[in-house]
């Protein structure tokens, strides 16, 4: 997602699957694909390379599951706790939230 139009829409009437260490917020979308989006916060994670390892990650497992998953818009916010996770903790996270947020009851 590239505007800040694109968040602002997302946020509103979304639905979300959380943890500790990142929170997921998707909202459906009228285009044929689901688009990712990142809010890694200086506030959060301090240091520059380890907001990039964050996104990084995140744009990786979105690109592994992009074709399982809704058309929606798909916005990942990272929490402080996240830089303490190993990257393959921080995949397997992310594939249950993936998998959380495609549920079709979830609407």
């Amino acid at each position: 997602m590239l505007t800040p139009e694109h968040y602002k829409n997302v946020f509103q009437q979304a639905h979300r699957a959380g943890s500790p260490h990142l929170t997921i917020i998707a909202r459906n979308n009228s285009l044929s694909h689901p688009r990712l989006g990142l809010a890694v916060p200086k506030k959060q994670i301090k240091t520059a390379p380890a907001r990039n390892r964050f996104k990084r990650l995140a744009r990786e497992s979105f690109r592994n599951k992009q074709h399982q998953l809704p058309h929606k818009d798909f916005v990942v916010i990272a929490k402080k706790s996240a830089q303490d996770l190993s990257n393959d903790e921080l995949f397997k996270l992310f594939d249950k939230l993936w998998q959380r947020l495609s549920r079709p009851s979830r609407g």
